[in-house]
């Protein structure tokens, strides 16, 4: 199977009183760039999740979005500062003094200073939230794998049915390269008639003008190239796995092969179908740059 680099996944996970969303989406990317965005509380997380990650992934650029929300009831804790509180009510006290007024602080005026109580988070028990954080991140993963191998396949029998259409260019520039080399023989004769009128036409001059026509405008070694790059591209898609480079490279080798079909060739024909090879080449090339 082959996977392609764009990719989505959601899983939820709701237990001991918490809850975890992750959501894992890729787009193109020639190696693995991981963005995660979740909550500071899990942050300690982050090598974990990159090395649980990449069990799934090799190339893409890869968001990550993780949502935490603690419902349970000791996910914080009020702390009372009583060296703060001692220390308002001394300067309190010292106020009073100097200025000669009665020290009316209640208990409920003092609680309001700041930093006398404030709200801590309970520390919490990290192989515990590890084990259903890994849970639900495993479980996008494996959906965001199923979407990017769906993808994959599709583009697999799209690239197939191409390389098929790209044959049968080739099949018809081997068949209609020889007889362009017999109606050029044949345009020499028609010409040197023409201009000779009855006198002797030597045919070994004109043979010699035809043998090199003929290895000026040969594709032969072209279209055997093009012909086991083609193959060779759909033996990869076959196999399957991790294919992206080695196909991008295969395209490059049969865009060089077109490219010296097309500039050799002087006939219209041909050119049109070294054309439409590069066109067909082009289409694979950038479907490939979606593979992984």
């Amino acid at each position: 199977m082959i996977k392609s680099m764009t990719g989505f996944g959601r899983a939820e996970l709701e237990e001991n009183d918490r809850r975890f969303t992750v959501e894992i989406k890729s787009v193109n990317h020639r190696y693995l760039d991981v963005n995660i965005k979740m909550p500071k509380k899990l942050n300690y997380f982050e090598g974990a999740i990159r090395g649980l990650l990449k069990e799934f992934i090799q190339r893409g650029k890869v968001d990550v979005f993780i949502t935490f929300e603690d419902f349970s009831a000791r996910h914080a804790a009020v702390t009372y500062h009583e060296d703060i509180a001692e220390e308002y009510m001394s300067y309190l006290k010292q106020m009073s003094e100097h200025f000669g007024l009665e020290n009316d602080v209640r208990l409920s005026v003092l609680s309001r200073y700041p930093e006398v109580f404030s709200l801590e988070d309970v520390e919490i028990d990290e192989s515990e939230l590890w084990k259903s954080l890994e849970k639900v991140v495993r479980e996008a993963a494996q959906m965001f794998v199923e979407t990017r191998i769906k993808e994959g396949e599709a583009l697999r029998a799209d690239l197939l049915e191409k390389l098929d259409g790209m044959l049968k260019h080739v099949d018809y520039i081997e068949e209609r390269s020889p007889q362009t080399v017999e109606e050029y023989k044949n345009k020499i004769y028609e010409k040197v008639r023409e201009l000779l009128s009855d006198t002797q036409i030597d045919d070994n001059r004109i043979l010699m003008e035809v043998t090199l026509f003929a290895d000026k405008v040969c594709v032969d070694e072209e279209t055997v190239r093009l012909r086991s790059h083609i193959e060779t591209t759909k033996q990869i898609l076959q196999e399957g796995g991790s294919i992206g480079r080695k196909l991008d490279f295969m395209a490059q080798e049969m865009n060089r092969e077109a490219n010296t079909t097309l500039s050799k060739s002087n006939n219209l024909d041909i050119s049109n179908r070294a054309i439409e090879l590069k066109t067909e080449i082009e289409k694979i090339r950038e479907q490939i740059q979606n593979l992984e």
